[in-house]
């Protein structure tokens, strides 16, 4: 597979839930009017964990979010990935509803609930590199 210029995906991570995470137990986004891209990203990892890579699963919800004709697909992968994304640091998964992502020796990213026992094992493993999900608000 080729590499792209501007990557989302981490290799042996976990990101931790956001220090400033509202919950202790991890929720399932709700689903409003319309999926949110925590609703699409929430349904594809959990169906699928450790089927896709960050961008794999970033470039699958842009392209459901903006309803991407197949025709175009190819074209809007490669518009895509020439700019930086923002990676699951950002996501409400990890700063709003309690997840934390773990990304594998392949890339692969999986979730885990906070209050799991998986997740606590995660943290606890001195072979992975931990990271903090980004802060919903600005420290004062």
């Amino acid at each position: 597979m080729k590499t792209h210029k501007h990557t989302t995906n981490y290799k042996n991570t976990f990101i931790e839930v956001a220090e400033d995470c509202p919950v202790s137990i991890a929720e399932i986004p709700p689903i409003k009017r319309n999926k949110t891209l925590a609703n699409m990203q929430y349904e594809l990892i959990s169906e699928n964990p450790y089927q896709f890579t960050s961008d794999e699963i970033m470039l699958h919800c842009y392209i459901l979010k903006n309803n991407i004709p197949k025709n175009e697909r190819e074209q809007v992968k490669k518009d895509f990935f020439s700019k930086g994304q923002a990676c699951f640091r950002s996501s409400a998964l990890a700063k709003r509803y309690g997840f934390g992502i773990h990304n594998n020796s392949e890339k692969k990213v999986a979730i885990f609930p906070v209050e799991s026992e998986n997740y606590k094992i995660l943290l606890e493993d001195e072979t992975l590199t931990k990271i903090k999900a980004m802060r919903s608000k600005r420290e004062k």
